[in-house]
């Protein structure tokens, strides 16, 4: 069984309020996801792989199809820490 922290189930909640995704249709074939994030703090603790968890059923079925990712680390802000996702099909 997958036990996350009650932070990382505070996030999960939140993710699922807030996600907006496009195209309406889960992705079926190897994707790339490139994530940038803005955290609150210097003292991130936000893991990217919680994100491509949260991502399965909404923008591709499984996160093994994820076979490229970039993830960038774009600064602090402490009024608006975000994520901001694109995923698309591998070409």
């Amino acid at each position: 069984m997958f036990i996350k922290s009650a932070k990382a189930l505070s996030y999960s909640k939140a993710f699922k309020q807030q996600c907006v995704i496009a195209p309406s249709e889960v992705f079926e074939c190897d994707v790339v996801v490139t994530i940038r994030i803005w955290y609150a703090s210097r003292r991130p603790d936000l893991d990217e792989s919680l994100i491509l968890d949260l991502l399965q059923e909404v923008a591709y079925k499984n996160d093994r199809q994820v076979k490229e990712k970039h993830i960038y680390w774009m600064g602090v802000d402490k009024e608006n820490p975000r994520c901001e996702i694109e995923v698309s099909a591998r070409e």
